[in-house]
């Protein structure tokens, strides 16, 4: 066992994260057998459409049948939802079984860096989900359906990427400006 635990992880430490090699391969090896057993890839963005389509539905019926969009992404629990309530799911389990998962408002990474204001947490955590989620709509896909697209060797796929790297190296700079992690 420990073997697999050295393989998996640099050290088994709280300081240290997954070889990215393996998890790049595991991710890969995931998609591969996502495609083999249900034919669909990686993908999250639509689900928090569809459920605050949901939800729409529920409260204002014809509301929603003035939406042209719910013409094409039905409003309907979908495999992608079941998807993102998995990946809540194993994020939790990992975290217990690795003993990092603790209840807190502010990480101490943001808190180190940006102090411990939890009005400027939420308000920009907010701003953030907000960009994240324009940019998952513009590109047509959040990063897993474009690693999805890369997968197949989409131009497009290759282009949302390489973005995403770059943007996220940069507002980690920015943010964190490079610190000792």
């Amino acid at each position: 066992m420990n073997k697999i635990k050295e393989w998996l992880l640099v050290k088994f430490d709280k300081d240290k994260a997954m070889n990215p090699y393996v998890a790049g391969a595991l991710t890969g090896l995931l998609i591969i057998l996502s495609v083999l057993v249900s034919g669909n890839y990686f993908g999250t963005s639509t689900s928090f459409v569809q459920l605050i389509a949901i939800l729409e539905n529920t409260i204002a019926p014809e509301r929603m049948a003035q939406i042209r969009y719910f013409t094409i992404v039905d409003p309907v629990w979908s495999w992608q939802i079941f998807f993102v309530m998995g990946i809540l799911l194993g994020s939790f389990a990992t975290a217990k079984i690795f003993g990092e998962f603790k209840w807190q408002s502010i990480p101490d990474l943001w808190r180190d860096n940006l102090g411990s204001s939890k009005y400027k947490r939420m308000i920009l955590a907010f701003l953030g989900g907000i960009i994240a989620m324009i940019g998952a709509r513009l590109a047509g896909g959040c990063p897993s359906g474009q690693m999805s697209a890369l997968i197949l060797l989409s131009v497009s796929g290759l282009a949302a990427m390489t973005m995403f790297f770059i943007g996220g190296i940069v507002a980690a700079r920015l943010i964190y400006g490079g610190g000792e992690k």
